[in-house]
């Protein structure tokens, strides 16, 4: 048995990292508030107390024209250290490093006027931006190299140079979006200036103890992006200017391939990171899809990097490293990739947090206290609402009973974990098992819960889920109707010819579940690779075969219907919407808009789109209309004359959302 070396030390220029872990830097919202440093050092604290041995904050602008947003973050004066300093002092209290990362967003910047190294607007933003004179970029220069030597005097052991996912140096660095012709512009060696002056003027700056790691894009996954041969010559003059290791980029954010969403398979490009490690003199840090110990430590173990870099799963458990050291993974609260409360909050302006884990970046707001008095409290639900709660209940010392009619913890999850690509969820129901075990929950499944079972409880929470609802159609009592829990519950027959109502997320889970055949993708980078024409060579430019990816088609001929005129799915989440949309319509399925829903009969489903009345064929017509609240027992426990909290679906019977359902148990446990 080869010896474990997640938990090695790392030397790391003249720093010894304490282990092979780091989290990777992530946009929280906080950077943005005034009093946000507090909320970040506790933020930060957390992860430093939970073993990591290296930390990167979220991107901070060297300039006001490269911040996220009007207004946002930056490091550009004196009077801005101080507001730093809270965050690095709480985490060196834990012999914890920590880099601030340096992000200017170039035409990704969401501002009125963004600027670039040529004026070529970004697909993903709607303003055009300003190509920035061959003065103003060597002010930029000047800025980042101010930008770190602001940070050291903050109090940070080093900086990230931020420079992939289609970021301002990115952009420089690719013909894509470089169209210069001054010595920024042009020959490779031009286009690579921006970044090694960058890196060359901190290190002659801040001296040979700063920490420069430099995130290079090693695939870029869009057209006209890099070549490996290109990054060769890039990984030597970052290597010369001065940097200390690799971190390793994946994609540009405008690429239409999914790099970080849950059907991503795990690690699913080390063979990229192994590329840049074997051309590498400096260490290299493997990134994406790295949410479990034993893939991390394969990684090392393998040879493909010298440390792995995890951003989301920090915010799944703050104790990630912790007990993946100690060789606990059935204790790690697992990130499923979902977006859900971290990349969807921050591209809507609110503040990041963790569908799993509601606590992350709330530290200071959702606080965990032993409870003064130890009640008896009966929790109605294993779903997840019910899960979280008799958790966090348990954890605060009371004596919690869970019930559950059916035979497995889980409720909704049980459904979203046969789907294709979903298969993460399996970890969240691990999690919680393992932790009910632990705490001692008298677990009772297979129990319908009544009044008279709950008179010797103190208070009860009502966590019953939901039920589909129903929809109001001619013929819906149709032997060919069929509702989404009889499809992906009980796997009843579903023929060859289907129409979905609905076009949620649970109408469009339905599809990818009767769309697959064969390999699943999510299970195979190999696969993943290859329908997502990825260039595993890397010798076409950006990393693609073809800008069109090749997935397996269905196996159904499927229709999603929806009421709504316009995009169907438009509602589904802000980073991963897209990828399900584009994902079917590669496969094969159909998708309409604007329906109106007739009737049922043998000849399948009558509808109007229009002024058209038509029959859309039919084997069979599932139903994915919303859901309603299950209260069936709600007036029998208001006749025990106990508190009765009513959390998750049975509260408010929206879109099957676990965020909120977590959330909602959490908090209400708290307050138990």
């Amino acid at each position: 048995m080869p010896q474990a070396l997640l938990g090695t030390p790392l030397p790391l220029h003249k720093h010894i990292l304490r282990n092979r872990i780091i989290m990777g830097s992530m946009h929280t919202g906080f950077e943005e508030h005034a009093e946000g440093n507090e909320h970040l050092a506790a933020f930060y604290q957390a992860r430093a107390e939970g073993g990591v041995a290296l930390i990167i904050t979220g991107g901070i602008s060297p300039n006001e024209a490269g911040a996220v947003t009007e207004g946002g973050a930056k490091l550009t004066t004196d009077d801005e250290v101080k507001w730093h300093r809270l965050i690095t002092d709480k985490v060196h209290e834990h012999d914890t490093k920590i880099c601030m990362q340096i992000l200017h967003t170039g035409r990704y910047a969401m501002s009125r006027q963004p600027v670039a190294p040529s004026a070529i607007q970004a697909p993903i933003n709607p303003a055009r931006p300003k190509a920035l004179s061959t003065e103003e970029v060597k002010q930029t220069v000047q800025d980042y190299i101010r930008c770190a030597q602001l940070a050291q005097q903050a109090g940070y052991d080093g900086v990230e140079v931020m420079g992939s996912e289609g970021y301002l140096i990115n952009q420089f660095i690719a013909q894509r979006t470089n169209q210069r012709d001054d010595e920024y512009g042009g020959s490779l060696e031009n286009r690579h200036r921006f970044a090694t002056e960058i890196v060359h003027g901190i290190r002659q700056t801040c001296g040979d103890d700063f920490i420069i790691i430099f995130r290079i894009s090693v695939l870029d996954l869009v057209e006209h992006g890099s070549t490996w041969e290109d990054n060769l010559q890039l990984i030597q003059r970052i290597e010369h200017a001065g940097a200390s290791i690799f971190n390793t980029g994946i994609g540009w954010h405008e690429a239409r391939i999914p790099t970080i969403a849950t059907m991503v398979p795990r690690a699913a490009f080390s063979n990229f990171t192994a590329k840049l490690k074997q051309a590498s003199h400096l260490p290299v840090i493997a990134t994406n899809r790295i949410n479990m110990p034993d893939v991390a430590e394969q990684l090392l173990q393998d040879g493909i990097a010298d440390a792995v870099c995890l951003a989301r799963p920090m915010l799944a458990d703050a104790q990630w490293s912790n007990k993946a050291l100690a060789k606990r993974p059935e204790s790690i609260n697992t990130c499923i990739g979902c977006n859900q409360a971290c990349l969807d909050h921050i591209f809507a302006g609110k503040l990041t947090s963790c569908l799993v884990n509601p606590f992350a970046c709330h530290e200071l707001q959702l606080i965990q206290k032993p409870a003064k008095n130890s009640k008896r409290i009966a929790v109605i639900g294993a779903g997840p609402a019910g899960l979280a709660c008799a958790k966090t209940a348990a954890e605060r010392g009371h004596h919690v009973t869970l019930f559950d009619a059916q035979s497995q913890i889980g409720g909704q999850l049980n459904i979203a974990k046969t789907v294709p690509g979903k298969q993460e969820f399996n970890e969240t129901l691990r999690y919680f098992a393992h932790e009910l075990s632990q705490l001692k929950v008298d677990v009772r499944l297979n129990a319908w819960a009544d009044a008279a079972q709950l008179q010797d409880f103190d208070e009860i929470v009502l966590a019953s889920g939901i039920h589909p609802r129903q929809v109001n159609i001619e013929g819906i009592d149709h032997p060919k109707v069929l509702s989404y829990l009889q499809v992906l519950r009980d796997k009843a027959h579903v023929g060859n010819k289907v129409i979905i109502i609905g076009s949620g997320g649970i109408g469009f889970d339905v599809a990818e579940f009767l769309s697959h055949q064969g390999e699943d993708s999510s299970q195979s980078p190999t696969l993943f690779q290859q329908e997502w024409q990825i260039d595993a060579s890397l010798e076409q430019a950006g990393g693609l075969k073809s800008i069109e990816p090749q997935l397996t088609p269905s196996v159904r001929d499927i229709t999603i219907c929806q009421r709504k005129s316009g995009v169907v799915g438009r509602n589904l989440g802000k980073t991963t919407g897209w990828i399900h949309r584009l994902s079917l319509k590669e496969k094969g399925v159909n998708m309409l808009g604007g329906v109106t829903y007739l009737k049922i009969d043998d000849a399948g489903l009558h509808v109007q789109i229009g002024d058209q009345i038509q029959v859309l064929a039919a084997d069979h017509i599932i139903i994915c209309a919303g859901q309603e609240s299950n209260r069936d027992l709600q007036d029998a426990l208001n006749t025990l004359n106990k508190p009765v909290h009513i959390i998750g679906g049975a509260d408010v019977a929206t879109e099957l959302d676990a965020k909120r359902a977590i959330l909602s148990g959490t908090e209400v446990a708290l307050a138990l």
